[in-house]
C-alpha cells in the first residue's frame, strides 16, 4: 500500500494470538514501516504513533484464503468471458473490498487474476487483500475450464478476455501456455488434473490432461522459480498429479488413504474449499450456475467433511480455500464454521494463517505475529483459538483490519 511505510502504529493492551503456540498471550504490538517491529507485554509508544486500544480483544494475524477467484462475479463462468473487462474489473474492486472487510488480508487466486489486478491493490488503486496471482488456469479441450458448451466450436483464449482459463493440448502448446503465466509474473501456475463442478461437458471423475503435459508443467514452474497447482477431485487424479510433480491440490473431496500417505511423502499441500459446495447446491441457481453444474454439486459436497478429516488426522499440510463464486463470495468466512464439524478451531487459523504463508513461500512474514512480519493483524471479540465462531462472523466480531500497517477497517 502507498502509504504503509510512513505509519507508526501501537496496538495496547490486548490478547496476542501466537498461532504456532496455540496461545494467547496479553501484550502490546508495535508496527514501523508496515512491519511488526516488536511484541511485548508493554513497549513504550513512539512520538506520534496511533495507539489502537486493544484491551479485552484478540490481537490476530491476517487471514490468507488460499483458493479464490476475485474476477468470478457470477458463476456462470462462460458468460462471463463474454463480458467487458470493464466490467469485470469493476465487480472484481468490489469483490476484493469484501474480502478485506472480512479480514482476508491475503489472498491465492487460482483462475482469473492476472498482475494488473494484483498491481492495482498494491499501489493502492483498489482496496482488498494482496493477490498471490496464478493467471489463467491450464485446462485441456473439454476440460474443467473449457467452458464451451457441446454446440460451440469457437474459443477465444485472449489475454483481455475475463475468462478464468486458457484451453491447450498437446506438449509443446502446455509447456508455451504455462511459460506464458510465468512470464505475467504468475506465482504457481495451475492446471486442471480433473473435471469441475463448472464445467459443462465434463464428468467429475474424468483425467485430464496426459502424463507428459502435466510433467512439461512442472517442469516449467519448478524451472521459473514457481510451483504447479492441480484441481482435482478423486484419488486417482490426485494421486497421478503428486506423483508427477504438482505441488499442491485443490479440493481433494474424494481422495482416500494412498492419497494421503503421497501428501505426506511429498510434502505437498491440499487445500480444500468446502463452502462452496453448500451454497452452490443452496444458492448456485440463483447466482447463474447452469443446470448441467448443478446437478454435479452434490457429487463432492457429501465426501468434503470426510476427506478433510482424512487429511488432518493424516498430517496433511491443510491450507484455507473458499472458492466462491458470484454473490456467494460473502459467505466467505462460512468455511470456518464448516470445518468446525471436524477441526478444532486452532487447526482452522492455522490452515488460514501460517499453512498458507508456507504454500505462498512467506513464512515468517504472514499469517503470524511475530517481529519482522509483515504488519497484517486483526482485532476482534472472541479468541479464535477456541471458537471458530469468531471469524465465521466477522460482521459480530471483527473490529479492526490492518494491513501492511494500514488501519484498513475500523480501528
Amino acid at each position: 500500500m502507498t502509504d504503509s511505510s510512513s505509519r507508526t502504529l501501537v496496538l495496547r493492551g490486548g490478547s496476542v494470538v501466537d498461532v504456532e503456540a496455540g496461545v494467547a498471550r496479553r501484550g502490546d504490538v508495535l508496527v514501523v514501516d508496515g512491519r511488526i517491529e516488536r511484541v511485548a507485554e508493554e513497549v513504550p509508544v513512539p512520538d506520534g504513533a496511533r495507539e489502537i486500544d486493544a484491551s479485552g480483544r484478540y490481537v490476530v494475524p491476517g487471514l490468507i484464503d488460499s483458493h479464490v477467484h476475485v474476477t468470478a462475479g457470477s458463476a456462470d463462468l462462460g458468460a462471463m468471458a463474454e463480458d467487458s473487462p470493464y466490467y469485470v474489473a469493476a465487480r472484481t474492486s468490489a469483490i476484493l473490498r469484501g474480502m478485506l472487510r472480512r479480514g482476508f488480508t491475503t489472498v491465492r487466486d487460482c483462475g482469473g487474476a492476472d498482475f494488473g489486478l494484483a498491481a492495482a491493490v498494491e499501489d493502492g488503486l483498489w482496496e482488498g487483500p494482496r493477490v498471490f496471482f496464478g493467471g489463467k488456469a491450464l485446462s485441456p479441450t473439454g476440460g474443467h475450464a473449457d467452458l464451451r458448451g457441446p454446440g460451440r466450436t469457437v474459443l477465444d483464449d485472449h489475454t483481455c478476455c475475463p475468462s478464468i482459463g486458457h484451453v491447450c493440448d498437446g506438449v509443446d502448446s502446455v509447456r508455451r501456455a504455462a511459460r506464458n503465466q510465468l512470464r505475467t509474473g504468475a506465482h504457481h501456475v495451475k492446471l486442471m488434473l480433473s473435471g469441475g463442478v463448472a464445467s459443462p461437458t465434463d464428468r467429475i471423475d474424468s483425467l485430464q490432461f496426459s502424463a507428459d503435459e502435466v510433467a512439461a508443467v512442472v517442469e516449467e514452474a519448478t524451472n521459473a522459480g514457481r510451483y504447479a497447482t492441480g484441481h482435482a477431485y478423486t484419488a486417482a487424479a490426485v494421486n497421478r498429479g503428486l506423483q508427477l510433480g504438482v505441488r499442491c491440490i485443490e479440493h481433494g473431496n474424494l481422495i482416500d488413504d494412498s492419497s494421503v500417505a503421497l501428501f505426506v511423502e511429498k510434502d505437498a499441500f491440499l487445500v480444500p474449499t468446502l463452502v462452496t459446495y453448500e451454497f452452490l447446491r443452496s444458492e448456485g441457481a440463483a447466482a447463474g450456475l447452469p443446470k448441467a453444474s448443478q446437478d454435479k454439486v452434490g457429487i463432492v459436497l457429501d465426501a468434503g467433511l470426510e476427506a478433510l478429516e482424512r487429511a488432518w488426522k493424516g498430517g496433511v499440510k491443510i491450507a484455507f480455500g473458499t472458492d466462491l463464486l458470484g454473490s456467494m463470495h460473502r459467505h466467505q468466512s462460512e468455511e470456518f464454521r464448516i470445518r468446525a464439524q471436524v477441526q478444532p478451531p486452532a487447526e482452522i487459523l492455522r490452515s488460514a494463517t501460517l499453512v498458507g504463508a508456507e504454500l505462498l513461500g512467506r513464512s515468517g512474514e504472514l499469517g503470524t505475529v511475530t517481529e519482522g512480519a509483515v504488519a497484517d493483524l486483526l482485532v476482534v471479540d472472541g479468541d479464535p483459538l477456541t471458537d471458530a465462531g469468531v471469524l465465521a462472523r466477522p460482521d459480530r466480531n471483527l473490529r479492526t483490519v490492518i494491513t501492511a500497517g494500514r488501519v484498513a477497517v475500523g480501528g
